[in-house]
């Protein structure tokens, strides 16, 4: 058991080896598209964090959380007693 999984780590290392050394990374066109589609991935993950820490900074940091807050409602017209218990 140890020995076939110690071929296949060492097939699969002389075969990443090779393809570096021939600068044929991909075998196909679907090798391409999924290895565009993870990093686009990484990509907006990465972006959205980056956007998640701005806003952290910004807000946090830069103001003051009173100004920001919003006016509290005033009632307009009569309140109605007759629907409290």
């Amino acid at each position: 058991m140890d020995r076939t999984l110690q071929d296949d780590f060492e097939n699969q290392f002389n075969d990443v080896i090779s393809r570096f050394e021939s600068k044929h990374f991909f075998q196909s066109d679907w090798d391409i598209a999924s290895f565009a589609v993870f990093f686009i991935f990484i990509g907006m993950i990465l972006l959205l964090v980056v956007l998640v820490i701005i806003r952290c900074c910004c807000c946090c940091c830069c103001c003051s959380c009173d100004d920001h807050k919003q006016p509290r409602r005033q009632k307009v017209g009569v309140e109605n007693t007759a629907l409290e218990p």
